[in-house]
């Protein structure tokens, strides 16, 4: 895993509030569980940046080890894993999502 990635993956997230490493692209998703997490994302009002991880083979390979996390689509929140779509699923359906998400906006 080439430092290049791993630093290009740690600028990414920590630019960005709200990112997706995703198959595919949030207008084309590539899976189910790729637009699924997009379906919930696009519920709330706070923009997000989504990465197509078949487009960045180099990510795809190098951000499992990097998250701890095995599969794809991967969202973090303010720099953290929040995990992938069953997830993004529980913390919407208990409405921990908009707390989440709207900490990480509000925040300076």
């Amino acid at each position: 895993m080439s430092q290049d990635v791993i630093n290009r993956i740690k600028s990414e997230i920590e630019g960005n509030k709200i990112i997706v490493f995703m198959k595919g692209t949030p207008d084309a998703p590539q899976c189910g569980f790729s637009a699924a997490t997009v379906g919930i994302l696009k519920n709330f009002p706070y923009k997000f940046k989504a990465i197509d991880i078949l487009a960045n083979p180099d990510i795809r390979a190098a951000l499992p080890e990097y998250s701890q996390w095995p599969t794809f689509p991967q969202i973090f929140v303010d720099g953290k894993l929040i995990g992938g779509c069953d997830i993004m699923h529980e913390l919407r359906d208990s409405g921990e999502l908009e707390k989440i998400l709207k900490d990480a906006f509000e925040k300076k």
